[in-house]
This record gives C-alpha cells, sequence and structure tokens, in this order.
C-alpha cells in the first residue's frame, strides 16, 4: 500500500472509503476493485513488511515490495 508516516488506521480508513465509494484517489483500492478483491478487518490485510527512516533505503525497500508481489506472484 505504500510507505506512510500516519497511523495505520487512518490510512486504512482512506484506502477503504475509495474502494466503497470508487473516487480513484487510492491505487491500492483500485486494485481491489480491477482484481474483484474483497477487504477485510484491517488487522487481516494489512501489515508492516518494515520499518525504515524516508530516505533512499525506503525507497529502495517499497521497489523490492512492489516488485515482489506483482512480478514474483503474477
Amino acid at each position: 500500500m505504500g510507505r506512510i508516516g500516519r497511523p495505520f488506521y487512518t490510512n486504512f480508513q482512506e484506502h477503504f472509503l475509495d474502494y466503497k465509494y470508487g473516487s480513484g484517489k487510492s491505487k491500492f483500492a483500485q486494485h481491489l476493485l480491477d482484481n474483484k478483491h474483497s477487504v477485510g478487518p484491517m488487522d487481516n490485510i494489512m501489515s508492516i513488511l518494515h520499518i525504515t527512516k524516508k530516505g533512499k533505503m525506503m525507497d529502495t525497500l517499497e521497489r523490492f515490495y512492489i516488485y515482489n508481489e506483482t512480478e514474483l506472484h503474477t
């Protein structure tokens, strides 16, 4: 879902509302809709993958996790 510096629940609510109302702001929500995935409780669908400070390391980790999910699991 990307990197956040805010409470997890706030981020989840934004994606959930976009999923529910289809405002088109959330790529995560759009992916769920496009692939007919359902949304469950936050604890079941979201988890912290890695904790790091903002910067090059975070950028690299984000690219790695996106690659890992999109390229290796298709």
